[in-house]
């Protein structure tokens, strides 16, 4: 198991990852909400807003607020304990800036749901008959955790190994030992409590968007020198400096 600490990518845009950070400061707020809701209250916010398969493939009623569909984008903000939200935010923090500035806010919004809803709509599929509730955003960021191994593979990442052990690596070893133990645990018997089917759904679709809605000068498994960035800056049309602006 590795975490993130920090990455050595430079922004060549815009430093201020708005919708990262906004991203971020929800779920935090959400899950505190969660920590401190009555058991009724959390029932309930399980009930409209977590992916429960059976809902969605019609085979139970549950009687929410929201269309059961919807679900696919709103469990995302949910999470299930201190690990499981740490995990995703440390993800999305260490990685998700450089995306945004990859793609500009507007886009990178669209991606991160898009992402999430390809995590619960997997989960869905491989389990149609569930009852179990779906919750976290790990759908969302493993779609991150693909598009940053698609744009900078070369780049440098801080991360505690097993939780403990401060190392420096390539992104393609992290994130792709990353993506490899993701493939590994669905091919497990027993696959515990975590939703792995969601994560493969997320990085599948993180893979083909960051495709279409990256910013089109930007070229794929690049292998940025120091001042590269500054380098792309100057060279960017002013159509597309426009195009990328938050």
């Amino acid at each position: 198991m590795v975490l993130p600490l920090y990455d050595t990518d430079p922004l060549d845009r815009n430093p201020w990852a708005v919708v990262t950070w906004t991203l971020i400061v929800i779920n935090v707020i959400v899950f505190l909400f969660e920590l401190g809701a009555s058991e009724e209250t959390g029932l309930v916010m399980i009930r409209d807003f977590a992916v429960i398969p059976a809902a969605i493939t019609g085979q139970v009623t549950l009687g929410g607020s929201l269309p059961p569909i919807m679900s696919v984008f709103t469990y995302t903000f949910l999470h299930g304990g201190w690990a499981h939200i740490i995990g995703n935010m440390l993800f999305l923090w260490v990685l998700g800036d450089n995306i945004e500035d990859a793609m500009g806010s507007v886009r990178f919004l669209l991606f991160y749901f898009l992402c999430g809803a390809a995590g619960g709509l997997m989960h869905v599929f491989i389990y149609p008959d569930s009852t179990v509730p779906l919750v976290g955003a790990s759908g969302a960021v493993a779609g991150v955790v693909a598009a940053y191994f698609i744009l900078r593979p070369c780049a440098k990442i801080l991360v505690l190994a097993f939780g403990f052990v401060p190392l420096r690596l390539g992104s393609a070893w992290v994130l792709g030992f990353w993506a490899l133990a993701q493939v590994w645990n669905v091919l497990m018997p027993h696959k515990g409590d975590t939703a792995w089917w969601a994560h493969i759904g997320g990085m599948l679709a993180g893979a083909v968007l960051v495709v279409l809605l990256r910013r089109p000068e930007l070229p794929l498994f690049e292998c940025m020198r120091p001042g590269d960035a500054l380098n792309v800056r100057a060279n960017v049309s002013p159509e597309n400096r426009r195009w990328g602006s938050r």
